[in-house]
């Protein structure tokens, strides 16, 4: 896997040539879904044919996002999938609470776990969820619910709980959590706008739910030839090594800046 993922594949489970699709898609990670896209009548099957996928690592990082941890399926899912020696990830629809996550953490032993915040209870504990335990990578949204929780129509109205989980996932040591979908897929126009503004919230990457949408986010996060120039004149100054010191165009550079330039130039290479 890339040191910074941005794009995120969804594919329901019950669906193997969908998911053998997505394997192909050039996405960083495929996320088989056995959650929403499943119905209840599938989820048994969608589990053991996401456990013979993953009887063997593929050639993409694979996560999983299992069942609610007070659905009947969650416990089984995570059973199941967890000593697969394919998974790269098991990501837990619905938490609400630190517990949660502890006790998902020990059901599923090594695996590394994704929290996703979907209530508005969930987002008013986004930081302790998001320090609740060692094996918990990163935090994200599920915006769909979290809209119909809070009777949200605007999608402006998010911003907070947005920037509520970007700024809980740094405070706790995570990397910045990647956008929720864009459930449109034919609007690659407001894809390409809501990426940006996602962006500018302190977002990286984002996930999606068809293969069309996947250069549209790439393309969004990666930076500009202008963004570029800047971040290599600041490790310029910083090769120095004279502490902090302003740029000719009157910019400062200190460590914080000369981090934000490494991860500017590490995403760079993947243009």
């Amino acid at each position: 896997m890339t040191a910074y993922p941005l794009t995120w594949l969804y594919a329901p489970g019950d669906r193997p040539q969908v998911v053998a699709k997505a394997l192909a898609s050039g996405a960083d990670v495929v996320v088989i879904d056995l959650e929403d896209a499943v119905a209840s009548d599938r989820k048994d099957y969608a589990r053991a044919a996401t456990a013979d996928l993953l009887a063997h690592p593929p050639d993409v990082p694979v996560h999983v996002r299992v069942n609610a941890p007070d659905s009947p399926w969650g416990e089984r899912d995570i059973a199941a999938l967890a000593p697969a020696p394919g998974l790269s990830g098991l990501r837990l629809a619905k938490i609400t609470s630190p517990a949660e996550v502890a006790h998902a953490a020990r059901r599923a032993a090594r695996a590394d776990l994704y929290a996703l915040l979907e209530t508005a209870l969930a987002v008013e504990q986004a930081y302790a969820i998001a320090g609740a335990h060692p094996n918990l990578r990163g935090i994200a949204l599920g915006e769909a619910d979290l809209r119909a929780d809070l009777g949200v129509r605007d999608d402006t109205g998010l911003d907070w709980p947005r920037s509520r989980v970007v700024v809980a996932a740094r405070a706790a040591g995570l990397p910045p959590p990647p956008q929720s979908v864009h459930p449109d897929t034919r609007d690659l126009d407001g894809l390409a706008a809501s990426c940006a503004h996602g962006r500018a919230l302190g977002f990286l990457g984002r996930a999606a739910i068809h293969p069309r949408q996947l250069s549209v986010i790439e393309r969004a996060y990666l930076p500009t030839e202008a963004e570029i120039e800047r971040a290599e004149t600041v490790l310029k100054a910083a090769a120095t090594d004279q502490g902090a010191q302003a740029l000719p165009d009157g910019r400062f550079v200190d460590a914080a800046v000369v981090t934000a330039a490494q991860r500017t130039l590490s995403l760079a290479r993947r243009r």
